[in-house]
């Protein structure tokens, strides 16, 4: 949902990529920030839409603005999602967990350094002695994995996981 989200305000599929990566490291890095009470969905489009922002900054782009029927049409799809009850938190991050746990032990541990730890490709590549494009190679086939563990599970939909 995070992709379809960034896919709604960026156009550039890298930068789109990249974004939903440092989206999920900063979630992380917050989580105790979150109240899970609460629906998770705008809680992590927030960091989103802020790491969006400061990208246009950064680059000095004028973003590009959607019409308020535009925005309001999408924040309310993306409402109607969030309160889908076969994807609440809960059962999102116990899924991720038992899907990151079903993984072999080398896709397991890249996963981890990449995201839990923070690690960037190169510093993965470094300390495991892998090329840096085996190391690419790895951590895709792995969340190329854990998509389809979570797709088997109901929790993400196919159209949004080829985005």
């Amino acid at each position: 949902m995070l992709t379809a989200y960034l896919s709604s305000l960026l156009v550039d599929k890298n930068s789109i990529d990249d974004l939903f990566h440092e989206a999920m490291i900063v979630a992380w890095q917050r989580f105790d920030d979150c109240d899970l009470s609460k629906p998770f969905g705008p809680w992590l489009r927030g960091i989103a839409s802020r790491l969006v922002m400061a990208e246009h900054r950064k680059k000095k782009k004028t973003p590009y603005l959607l019409s308020d029927d535009v925005r309001v049409a999408i924040s309310e799809q993306f409402e109607k999602i969030d309160s889908s009850a076969a994807e609440t938190w809960e059962q999102r991050s116990v899924a991720l967990g038992e899907c990151i746990d079903a993984l072999p032990v080398d896709r397991k541990k890249i996963i981890l350094q990449r995201y839990l730890e923070g690690q960037s490709a190169q510093e993965i590549a470094t300390n495991s002695e892998l090329t840096i494009e085996t190391c690419k190679n790895r951590v895709q086939r792995a969340r190329g994995r854990l998509v389809q563990c979570l797709q088997a599970r109901g929790l993400l939909s196919e159209v949004l996981s080829h985005e």
